[in-house]
């Protein structure tokens, strides 16, 4: 049976202070080190028979895990605490197939869970742009509640709490639709609910609109620096409202010291929704955030660099 304790491990550092904040390494590696293996539904269906699917997935599965692991290696060895594993780590697993193969790792994947406790790296998810619990189309919600389920399941057999520890963030979706995504989360099982962090975006939902979602859903908000600044046309990061919303998002977790938000830059201007290669303008509000996801192009450079400036 996978370890799929709801009791939360303890982060690092609880406490409200932060010193140097922990920066978390985004799915892979601007090196060659961190990667995965994938397959798209279409080369999944094209295959001859179930066999031939499941033999597919079986070497994915398999070597995703071990790369994972790698992931881990790689983490522990440049002192990276918060690592997002890639929402594609095992693809076609909301299939039967998928899930039997899934389901038939739970010894290998419970030793991923294991492990990161020992390093005291911290994992979390983020799932793919077409999870939309907002929808009208009830369909669109089903297959959406179905990823996040998926992803519940790899979680729960890795042994992650049940908790925001192990965050599972997703945006709002659909536009002036906060009754509708307040209706669905709370039909969600404890395996994502229990999990589950709404964050901002620069289309749908700003950062006021999803604080107060989270309050009325009771969960966690992940504030993030560039989707605010582009929303409400911002040119600076000293803007009040920055600091004003990460404080009133820290007070939605269960625990100040698990607070997570976004850090990412504009490429070619403030407002760029492509990402920098590296982080050249900090919020000064994240100077007392514990947990800080960098989603630059740079990856570990990015983070390096970050950690170079702050010394």
């Amino acid at each position: 049976m996978p370890r799929a304790s709801t009791k939360p491990s303890a982060p690092r550092k609880p406490a409200t202070k932060v010193e140097q904040p922990q920066y978390g390494l985004v799915c892979i590696t601007f090196s060659n080190e961190c990667r995965y293996r994938t397959t798209t539904r279409a080369a999944y269906l094209a295959l001859p028979d179930d066999a031939a699917r499941r033999a597919l997935l079986e070497r994915i599965y398999w070597e995703n895990i071990s790369r994972f692991h790698n992931a881990l290696s790689y983490c522990d060895r440049h002192d990276i605490r918060l690592y997002r594993v890639t929402s594609s780590l095992f693809p076609m697993s909301d299939e039967p197939i998928g899930d039997a193969v899934l389901r038939g790792y739970g010894a290998l994947l419970s030793s991923i869970g294991r492990r990161a406790e020992r390093l005291k790296i911290r994992i979390v998810i983020h799932p793919d742009q077409f999870v939309v619990l907002s929808s009208d189309t009830p369909k669109v919600v089903q297959t959406s509640v179905m990823i996040l389920e998926k992803h519940a399941l790899a979680f729960d057999l890795i042994g992650l709490p049940r908790s925001p520890w192990a965050a599972m963030i997703i945006h709002g979706g659909k536009a002036d639709r906060a009754e509708r995504l307040l209706e669905t989360i709370s039909q969600l099982s404890p395996a994502v609910r229990s999990r589950l962090c709404l964050e901002n975006d620069e289309y749908s939902y700003s950062a006021t609109d999803i604080l107060r979602i989270c309050r009325a859903a009771n969960v966690p908000m992940v504030f993030d620096n560039l989707h605010h600044a582009i929303k409400e046309q911002l040119d600076s990061y000293d803007h009040p409202s920055i600091r004003r919303l990460t404080r009133a998002a820290c007070a939605t977790w269960p625990r100040p010291g698990w607070q997570l938000v976004h850090l990412s830059n504009g490429n070619t201007a403030f407002r760029d929704r492509n990402h920098s290669q590296l982080i050249t303008d900090l919020p000064a509000a994240y100077s007392d955030v514990p947990w800080i996801e960098v989603e630059a192009r740079g990856k570990e450079q990015a983070i390096n660099d970050l950690r170079a400036r702050r010394k």
